[in-house]
């Protein structure tokens, strides 16, 4: 695999650089699923605080092979990280630049590909990873607002406002709950269609809108009926059910419903 063969470069580089505590890899690497289409995620552990520093993160990446072109994360809320994208072969890598310290506070338990003074393996001994799971009392006081917020789109006559808003449900909400339900880990959407049964898979197919205004409509109701049903079964008593919001919300569907086409000119 050429995620392999890159990840054995860059550990033979780094293990001559005196700056660098260990590598270890994380993502589809760790449940062996990597393919021909999957991008390789790279922890680089350094004795002094690199994440960050954009210029000090690309001057490692450079390093490492042909780089056509990275930036940071911000947009995902992680600017420790560097997504690069290198030629030759041509390979997405994503580069996280952590501290010793910073490395044993993770979501999943990484493969070691270089450990100078075996400080990494230490680490993962004395430490857990923690997945950060939604929080089903989050995910409820926020539902139905969501919902809300969609069919004002739709009403407006704002399709592809709507369009997005059903995907930002899918990521957010169901797509997570149904992983939850198979025993998988939160991950969005992330490979749904291997995990989910087929009668599921063809429900959240429902949750699919072309820019049409009952197409969108029959995609939110569909979105309704799958978040009921898988709060049913994974959330507890403790979790407290928005049910008055939630009733004059499914009413604000209905009269959504019998408004006339809207489209904004």
């Amino acid at each position: 695999m050429i995620q392999h063969q890159f990840a054995e470069r860059v550990a033979g580089i780094v293990g001559e650089d005196a700056s660098v505590v260990g590598l270890a890899a994380a993502g589809s690497w760790l449940s062996n699923e990597l393919d021909e289409y999957s991008d390789l995620d790279l922890l680089l552990v350094t004795r002094n605080k690199v994440g960050g520093d954009k210029q000090r993160m690309m001057a490692y990446a450079e390093k490492f092979g042909k780089l056509l072109s990275a930036f940071t994360g911000e947009h995902v809320g992680e600017p420790r990280l560097l997504i690069c994208l290198y030629d030759d072969p041509l390979l997405h890598v994503d580069i996280k630049f952590v501290t010793l310290e910073e490395f044993a506070f993770r979501v999943e338990e990484p493969v070691i590909l270089y450990d100078a003074f075996g400080q990494l393996e230490q680490s993962l001994q004395v430490t857990e990873a923690e997945w950060p799971n939604p929080g089903y009392q989050w995910i409820e006081d926020r539902f139905w607002v969501w919902i809300h917020y969609g069919l004002t789109k739709v009403g407006r006559g704002e399709y592809f406002e709507a369009i997005d808003f059903l995907s930002s449900i899918r990521n957010m909400v169901l797509g997570p709950m149904l992983l939850i339900s198979q025993g998988q880990l939160p991950r969005g959407v992330r490979k749904l269609e291997k995990h989910l049964p087929e009668q599921t898979l063809e429900q959240l197919k429902g949750t699919l809108a072309l820019h049409d205004r009952g197409s969108l409509l029959k995609a939110i109701h569909k979105c309704v009926e799958l978040y009921r049903d898988l709060r049913s079964n994974l959330y507890d008593s403790d979790i407290k059910w928005q049910t008055g919001t939630e009733k004059k919300v499914l009413e604000y569907y209905d009269e959504i419903a019998e408004l006339p086409e809207n489209i904004i000119h």
